[in-house]
């Protein structure tokens, strides 16, 4: 009798020195079936998909790994793909300077005598992206193509060479909203392919849309699965984190608002078209909006890297001109940008690098660096943050990506910032290290810092910020209060940023 399942992966266990990071784990997939594999960073996802993917071998004995019922060895990426998994990771794999049609046929070329057949490979190539409605040329270069496209490149590979399972790590990542709706649509179709698909991500609102079911990892071990409709938000939180949901935004205390720190006034330019607000001493200020809303761009604006075509920038009541973001940094700013591996950090660079580079003249004396002081400071934040690491020399690119985000804002809490500016603050990282994240903004509001918070996610904005400021298309569409006797509703929230008015 053959096997309801594509596949199986029984009693899988892995050790490395020092660590078990995975204590026999049961995960059983159906064809056409999307499982959600979620846990926090460190929790054994990663080790699990390499296994699977033939990157690591399990430990020997009695793991067992099954496809359509029957026992297989995968002890080689070769072997994985040879038996119909394909694994997507977060980090694309294309060659950017090749085409599309290059990049599908890479190791399989057709050949017409001794000659590669471009014109066969570009029309077969063509065929199956035009099949799956993804408007490319596979002509165009990979480098030319957006993140979007270049997954759905990704995604067609691994279907010409018959994937039966497919492994999506964080897909959504770097994409829009539009982008997401284009790549659920494609996932539609997949599933009634009859091709399953393990679906990692940190956002429960995806996880709930697409997934059928849930398998949570904690810690290295399997604490569940369910079937999507049978868990909560709040349960699926208490199975990674051993947590509830009230706790990740438990706040012990509101500082009173002071007075106004930041003042924008009518800031226009190519992205923006009129725009003013306040933001107080002490405030948590939100900002909710669409893709194209112009939050980011207000945040770039006011740090100085897009540049104005008018408008009045003021600091404690002061007007200040700012042209660039070391104007910006003397006049007290600090500014966590959306996307830290290309904006914000040095990934080859040391913790300490990377954490004290925007203040070295703090630590510059007649006979150059005084690495003491700038030690302490290093130390002082790893402390205060918690954050993990082998030591300061650590690279910040093999941190996890909690911890990478607390090493960045590290890095502006380094400048002594009155307004530090947060632009998707938790964006691919877990529940747990966005629990600590959250705690840190709520203590540096504490502290009378004055915070302008930019994010996409509802649940975050409403929890978090003492106001809502609501874009669209490049303006403020409303201000909403969010005291925690009257919290905003998504639904006022939403109204205002799709261009409805108060």
């Amino acid at each position: 009798m053959s096997s309801p399942y594509f596949l199986e992966m029984t009693n899988i266990s892995k050790t490395f020195p020092g660590a078990k990071v995975l204590d026999r784990i049961d995960i059983r997939v159906k064809p056409g079936e999307v499982r959600a594999l979620m846990g926090e960073n460190g929790a054994g996802k990663s080790t699990l998909i390499k296994i699977l993917g033939g990157i690591y071998s399990m430990d020997p004995g009695d793991g067992e790994i099954r496809i359509n019922g029957e026992p297989v060895k995968i002890n080689s990426v070769q072997d994985a793909k040879a038996n119909g998994i394909s694994i997507i990771h977060q980090e694309i794999s294309l060659a950017d300077n090749m085409t599309v049609f290059d990049n599908l046929f890479m190791g399989a070329e057709r050949m017409k005598s001794l000659f590669i057949d471009d014109k066969r490979m570009i029309r077969e190539a063509q065929k199956v992206i035009d099949d799956m409605d993804m408007q490319i040329n596979v002509r165009t270069k990979v480098s030319e193509l957006s993140i979007a496209k270049q997954q759905m490149v990704e995604i067609t590979r691994a279907i010409m060479f018959n994937a039966r399972l497919i492994v999506m790590d964080e897909p959504t990542s770097s994409l829009t909203s539009v982008e997401i709706e284009h790549l659920f649509e494609q996932i539609a179709k997949l599933k009634a392919q009859g091709i399953a698909i393990i679906y990692i991500s940190h956002r429960m609102d995806e996880i709930f849309r697409i997934a059928d079911s849930i398998s949570v990892l904690r810690d290295g071990h399997l604490i569940g699965t369910d079937d999507a409709c049978n868990l909560s938000q709040n349960k699926l939180v208490s199975m990674m984190v051993g947590r509830e949901i009230n706790e990740v935004y438990h706040r012990e205390s509101r500082p009173e608002i002071g007075a106004v720190t930041l003042e924008v006034k009518h800031f226009k330019n190519k992205y923006l078209k009129d725009v003013s607000f306040q933001l107080r001493k002490g405030e948590i200020l939100g900002f909710s909006g669409l893709v194209g809303a112009g939050r980011s761009e207000t945040a770039r604006a006011i740090f100085g890297i897009d540049p104005l075509q008018s408008g009045e920038l003021l600091i404690e009541g002061k007007p200040v001109r700012i042209r660039s973001a070391r104007d910006a940094i003397a006049n007290g700013i600090g500014f966590v940008p959306e996307n830290r591996k290309l904006e914000g950090l040095f990934l080859t660079g040391s913790i300490e690098d990377n954490m004290t580079y925007p203040v070295l003249e703090k630590f510059m004396g007649i006979v150059g660096m005084n690495q003491a002081k700038r030690q302490a400071i290093v130390d002082h934040h790893v402390h205060d943050l918690a954050i993990k690491m082998t030591s300061t020399k650590q690279a910040v690119g093999q941190l996890s990506g909690g911890n990478q985000q607390k090493v960045l804002v590290s890095k502006w809490l380094a400048t002594e910032p009155k307004i530090l500016i947060l632009d998707e603050p938790t964006r691919g990282i877990d529940v747990g290290a966005k629990a600590e994240i959250y705690q840190l903004i709520f203590a540096l509001a504490q502290q009378g810092i004055a915070i302008m918070l930019i994010s996409s996610e509802m649940d975050e904005i409403i929890n978090l910020s003492d106001r809502i400021i609501v874009m669209h298309e490049g303006t403020v569409s409303g201000e909403v209060d969010n005291i925690p006797e009257a919290r905003a509703s998504q639904e006022e929230i939403m109204w205002l940023a799709s261009g409805g008015k108060k």
